[in-house]
């Protein structure tokens, strides 16, 4: 992992995904309190259409009997969904940032699932002839459990995903499925294993402006934490399988491919740091604008009304079915590392009185700032993100730009972009070699980077193409 202090995980067995596959399930154990887990509620999902992803044919071999990628040292993490604990899944479309509202959290008060929630494990009947998909799963699944959420006082509850960091019990999830996309800040939680063991859980940290949360499982010993893929070496059409409990449904596993890497996302969040879409915080993408989305909590339209804050994070982009209560699940690679923390989904519903589901547009927090997030997490309880100091707008909204980026309007006297030399009327083209097409682009990649990191940033000047190392500051 990226820092070298706090708790470290141990790395899995050398084995194979297939030859996970080939091991017997566990069986279940007693949960740690009485009684079966409660059933997850549905939730209703809103958005807008976009046009579906085209899924490309490929085709696979078997995977050779190598063992998994060793996981990197450092703290325990592994994350997974962006929004609240609630059916949030949002529709964006076009280049660059896109507006996306509604969580994959599975539950809100006042609805029911009628199918059974009990934890199941990876059925194998035959384990001479297992495919790509039933071997990772076999060998992910152990590590990805439910979560169920409720406020204090019964106004809210829903259900979403984790990914186990540790054996000792830190999970990674998401901000928003831990507070009920911002309902609450004192919920009570519940988190399901794979096997069907029930843990209390406590809250270790959230970070609302990546929507990523650690939780810390009471009495667990001996888990099987995920092992963590480079994201940044991944390519389009690598294979995707998605684990998690969708509408409350514990251990769904799903698969398709990675269609875009570097895409970004805006998302209205109750829970976001107040300030965090305003000039004051650095990065600004069309001031005054609201989000067309909001987080998808029946019984909350009012919080939901009040969602005037946004947060930009960058995203993978799959094909692989996503659905409300996947937030917080795992999104591994075809050795089943993990390479993302599911976190939204675009749906063509266009109305939060109908349900919404996957339409292969899923999103993904890489796992390498998924990985870095948890870490500080962990080791001080929040987590902290870049600051440019400059307020940008999309440059194909100022007249007489000539190329797609991230147009400076103004500098942040004392900021980190005056100190690097940039100046207003500059048109960001990169960061840390990534497009960037807009000001959500930009922003996105600031935050995902750590405060008083080094980036190299890209930009157009009359008409000349430059560079400068920006040391970045820190966002409040």
């Amino acid at each position: 992992m990226s820092n070298d202090s706090g708790p470290s995980l141990p790395p899995l067995p050398e084995r194979s995904a297939a030859e996970a596959a080939r091991q017997p399930s566990p069986a279940p154990q007693h949960a740690a309190f009485g009684g079966q887990p409660s059933e997850a509620p549905r939730e209703q999902a809103t958005g807008h259409g976009g046009s579906p992803a085209t899924t490309q044919a490929y085709e696979w071999a078997p995977p050779a009997a190598t063992p998994p990628k060793k996981a990197k040292s450092g703290a325990g993490t592994k994350v997974t969904a962006l929004f609240l604990a609630a059916a949030l899944i949002g529709g964006g479309a076009g280049i660059g940032g896109a507006w996306l509202g509604n969580s994959l959290f599975g539950g809100g008060q006042g609805a029911s699932s009628t199918a059974s929630t009990e934890a199941q494990s990876v059925t194998i009947n035959n384990p001479d002839d297992v495919n790509e998909t039933a071997a990772v799963a076999a060998a992910a699944l152990p590590s990805v459990v439910t979560i169920q959420a409720a406020a204090s006082d019964g106004s809210a509850s829903g259900s979403g995903s984790g990914v186990i960091l540790s054996e000792d019990g830190y999970v990674l999830t998401n901000t928003h499925v831990v507070t009920l996309g911002g309902a609450t800040s004192d919920a009570q939680v519940q988190v399901t294993g794979s096997d069907g063991t029930i843990y209390d859980a406590t809250v270790v940290g959230t970070d609302p402006t990546y929507d990523l949360a650690v939780i810390k499982l009471e009495g667990a010993s001996d888990l099987d934490p995920i092992e963590f893929a480079d994201s940044s070496e991944l390519n389009v059409g690598d294979t995707t399988v998605a684990i998690g409990a969708p509408m409350g449904l514990s251990n769904t596993v799903t698969t398709g491919i990675i269609s875009n890497l570097n895409r970004s996302i805006e998302i209205a969040s109750s829970a976001a740091p107040e300030g965090d879409s305003t000039d004051s915080q650095g990065e600004n993408s069309d001031e005054g604008s609201e989000s067309p989305w909001f987080f998808d909590l029946p019984g909350q339209e009012e919080q939901q009304q009040s969602a005037t804050e946004s947060i930009k994070i960058a995203v993978l982009q799959t094909d692989a079915a996503i659905n409300p209560g996947n937030s917080g699940g795992a999104l591994v690679d075809s050795e089943g590392n993990l390479i993302g923390i599911n976190v939204a989904i675009a749906t063509a519903s266009s109305s939060s009185s109908e349900e919404g589901g996957s339409i292969g547009l899923g999103f993904a927090i890489p796992s390498n700032i998924a990985e870095r997030v948890a870490n500080e997490i962990i080791e001080t309880g929040s987590a902290t993100h870049g600051l440019l100091g400059a307020s940008v707008s999309a440059s194909t909204a100022v007249e007489g730009t000539t190329t797609t980026g991230a147009y400076v309007a103004e500098v942040v006297s004392g900021g980190a972009a005056e100190a690097a030399g940039l100046a207003e009327g500059d048109v960001i083209t990169r960061f840390n070699g990534v497009r960037v097409n807009d000001a959500v682009d930009l922003t996105a990649q600031v935050r995902a980077a750590a405060a008083g990191s080094t980036a190299t940033v890209t930009y157009v000047r009359d008409g000349e193409e430059q560079e400068a190392e920006v040391t970045l500051g820190a966002l409040e």
